[in-house]
């Protein structure tokens, strides 16, 4: 966790976890920027490399610590500090990387490109919800029951309605009720797999509650489509 002290053996791996799980975000906010995908991977590079290097993470209150703001802080500096440098190398004659692709194309639900701070949110949030997912079917894998939860997998992000619960429970040889209570326990423990995952990067409840309301807030803007509709109150 962020509030892990910097100079400690722990504190710079629990870091360098946390930025190869949260490197996405990094490349979507950049993309978002403008930069083409080989531009946004080479920044993310440098961005990663320099921000455990120098141990960026020292500067973070170890009693306040949410990684996913202390990430978008140091990326805007990065930024700001990456732009100073091409700003300075073009005066000096030299030349300033451009990105060559077109913005991203209008993304959200009405029709908005995302900002880059959005698309920096949707990705972690996003991230959180993959790794949670991986969790509950590494679960289900141990339980035996890894095909129940590929088949019904997609109803833990949006819920089925009457049509599809009747479908499936035909196609798994299951009573309906039998199958939506399995669904909704399913729709539990992904909740609490994602209470997990964010727990790793806070350090407390209230950072944690946080967390969670920053992750419903991210969604959200992505709610009419299936693949992002998420209820984190279960």
């Amino acid at each position: 966790m962020i509030g892990t002290r910097a100079d400690s053996a722990d504190g710079r791996e629990a870091l360098d976890t946390l930025c190869r799980i949260y490197r996405s975000p990094v490349t979507a906010y950049l993309r978002a920027h403008g930069y083409s995908p080989s531009d946004a991977e080479d920044m993310t590079q440098a961005f990663f490399e320099q921000l455990l290097l120098r141990r960026m993470h020292a500067a973070a209150d170890p009693e306040r610590g949410r990684f996913r703001a202390f990430l978008l802080t140091a990326l805007k500096r990065f930024l700001v500090n990456q732009h100073e440098r091409e700003q300075a190398c073009k005066r000096g004659g030299g030349l300033r990387m451009v990105a060559l692709e077109p913005e991203p194309e209008p993304d959200l639900a009405d029709g908005r490109t995302p900002s880059p701070e959005e698309a920096f949110e949707r990705d972690y949030a996003l991230t959180v919800i993959a790794r949670a997912l991986a969790r509950l079917r590494d679960e289900a894998v141990h339980a035996g029951k890894a095909d129940l939860f590929d088949q019904v997998s997609a109803f833990l992000l949006e819920p089925p309605d009457a049509s599809e619960y009747t479908a499936l429970a035909e196609k798994l040889d299951l009573r309906r009720n039998t199958l939506a209570v399995a669904i909704h326990r399913l729709r539990n423990r992904l909740r609490d797999m994602v209470r997990f995952e964010l727990s790793e990067t806070v350090d407390g409840p209230d950072g944690l509650d946080a967390e969670m309301a920053a992750l419903r807030k991210a969604l959200a803007v992505r709610r009419a489509q299936p693949r992002y509709a998420y209820d984190s109150t279960g």
